[in-house]
């Protein structure tokens, strides 16, 4: 799977670029920049591109904007955008648009590098992964701005799961209950979030967006 790496700190940078060919990746660019990404993502045409938010010139939002205009020119082109801290604006930006093949995490979550290499799979699969502190903090950010009452705490806990990747079975797991409860909560959230049968091949994201925006 061909990958491009765009973070500004050489180290970092070299350790993605060595982590990544080791489990079987081949890094085809990495550079320090994102104007730099956009060009390489255009000259080598990888399916999956991992981008630092705060970036030379200004360190403030240079990967999250190549991150938009890769997906805007390049669909099929997979991002993984990580940064020190939650950037709920950065988050929402990122996930306002098509949400196939899109991830967040923090930098923390790297050190973990099977959790890492798995959710860089998942994104470049056409998944969607967002870090769980993420995910925390804009249900967070939903409550206070508009308490919703339709789901039931049990509810809300599957859809931050759900936000998170993990398929029902791994939210059984998580929940300790069968996964057949679990599938009766989804379609619980499908139903009360107005999700329509059309729409099944992306209600679990689409759902998560519902809940963050209504």
């Amino acid at each position: 799977m061909r990958v491009v790496i765009a973070e500004d700190s050489v180290l970092l940078r070299e350790g993605l670029s060595r982590l990544l060919e080791e489990s079987g990746f081949e890094v085809v660019s990495a550079v320090p920049d994102g104007e730099s990404a956009i060009r390489a993502v255009e000259e080598q045409q990888p399916q999956v591109v991992v981008l630092d938010v705060r970036m030379p010139p200004t360190f403030s939002d240079e990967g999250l904007r190549a991150a938009l205009v890769i997906r805007s020119r390049w669909p099929n082109v997979a991002v993984l955008v990580f940064s020190q801290y939650v950037e709920e604006r950065y988050a929402t930006e990122l996930l306002a648009g098509e949400t196939r093949g899109v991830g967040y995490l923090l930098k923390d979550r790297v050190a973990d590098v099977v959790e890492f290499i798995d959710a860089l799979r998942r994104v470049a699969d056409g998944g969607t992964v967002l870090d769980p502190e993420v995910v925390q903090q804009l249900l967070a950010r939903s409550r206070r701005k508009h308490p919703l009452d339709v789901l039931t705490a049990r509810e809300k806990e599957v859809l931050a799961l759900m936000a998170e990747g993990r398929s029902n079975g791994a939210i059984a797991q998580q929940l300790v209950v069968g996964e057949g409860a679990v599938e009766k909560h989804v379609s619980s959230i499908f139903t009360k979030l107005g999700l329509l049968p059309a729409e099944s091949d992306h209600r679990r994201v689409l759902a998560v967006l519902r809940y963050l925006e209504s």
